[in-house]
């Protein structure tokens, strides 16, 4: 692994996975389908893409209280992604994961640093801890 970031731990977990970092940020609702883990929102430059299993890099959110029900659905259908990487913390997004821990399901680990570093391909392994491993994009 090339880069190791230390990273606010907002849910703490380890995940790893390719590194999908997002042109703009995005509201949850409307804007990801929870059942395909796609981006569905028409104007977004990353519509089409799905966030399923990826290293989400987050340069921000828009939207409500309704992004927490959006990532719940998103973990429960499997369609989530690896893990969530915020340039500025958002508790309403994170509470998603944590109401899927609440209901045994699995939780992610959701983190805030700078995302500077982080491009799309990327190989990302995160530690507990807030420990971030980023690799070669493919």
């Amino acid at each position: 692994m090339g880069l190791t970031l230390q990273a606010e731990a907002i849910i703490d977990g380890a995940a790893a996975g390719p590194v999908l970092r997002l042109a703009e940020p995005i509201s949850f609702w409307g804007g990801v389908d929870p059942l395909s883990g796609k981006i569905i929102q028409p104007t977004h430059p990353d519509c089409g893409v799905s966030i399923a299993g990826k290293v989400l890099v987050l340069p921000g959110t828009i939207g409500s209280s309704s992004s927490s029900a959006i990532m719940l659905e998103l973990i429960r259908e499997g369609m989530a992604p690896a893990a969530i990487i915020l340039s500025k913390a958002d508790a309403i997004l994170a509470l998603g994961a944590v109401v899927a821990g609440e209901l045994e399901l699995p939780m992610l680990p959701v983190l805030r640093c700078d995302i500077d570093a982080f491009e799309t391909g990327q190989w990302a392994e995160i530690a507990e801890g807030g420990i971030i491993r980023l690799g070669e994009a493919d």
